[in-house]
């Protein structure tokens, strides 16, 4: 073999080397942040069930309104299905109406993304994870719950008109009307 027949060949396979490396390097990350850590299961991995019905979607908007009234709070609750898809909507007397559409929005959010929209709120603002902030149809603010039966999601209830601590507590109250 020539000279530069030898240096070909070890130029190639110093190439290979080098592309191994990159790959290998890429394949398994070392953890910069909490960003980076690869859990061993997803979280908030909960399988979509069927719809929550009208009836009881109502249930659980009443005993938010329960709960609101017994405080004193106007507050804007809607119930989405299992797709996000409003099912019940109460605008309680003297509730503010940009908290309508707050309050369809957390409700999809909690569906969406399986999980209380708490969780948002959290993240932006104890955690500081503003990355957050750029998905589609968030919202960072308490007040939307999942609701799950038999270890599935049916739905979910939103409540806005309040503080997001006021809008959670009601939610909660009518999200106990689920099995979970």
């Amino acid at each position: 073999m020539s000279k530069f027949g030898r240096l070909s060949v070890g130029l190639a396979g110093g190439w290979f080397a080098c592309a191994a490396l990159v790959q290998a390097q890429q394949a398994a990350p070392t953890p910069q942040g909490p960003l980076d850590i690869i859990p061993e299961k997803m979280p908030y991995h909960l399988l979509y069930g069927a719809p929550i019905s009208a009836q009881r979607a109502q249930a659980a908007v009443q005993a938010a309104v329960a709960e609101a009234s017994k405080r004193g709070w106007a507050l804007n609750i809607a119930v989405a299905d299992s797709g996000g898809n409003l099912v019940a909507f109460l605008r309680m007397d003297g509730a503010q109406l940009a908290s309508i559409a707050i309050a369809e929005h957390k409700a999809r959010a909690a569906v969406k993304f399986r999980r209380p929209t708490k969780v948002f709120e959290d993240a932006v603002q104890k955690q500081d994870y503003k990355y957050v902030l750029t998905l589609d149809d968030m919202v960072a603010s308490r007040g939307g719950i999942p609701l799950v039966e038999d270890g599935k999601l049916i739905g979910a209830i939103g409540c806005s008109g309040g503080t997001g601590s006021q809008d959670e507590i009601a939610c909660a109250a009518g999200a106990a009307t689920v099995g979970q």
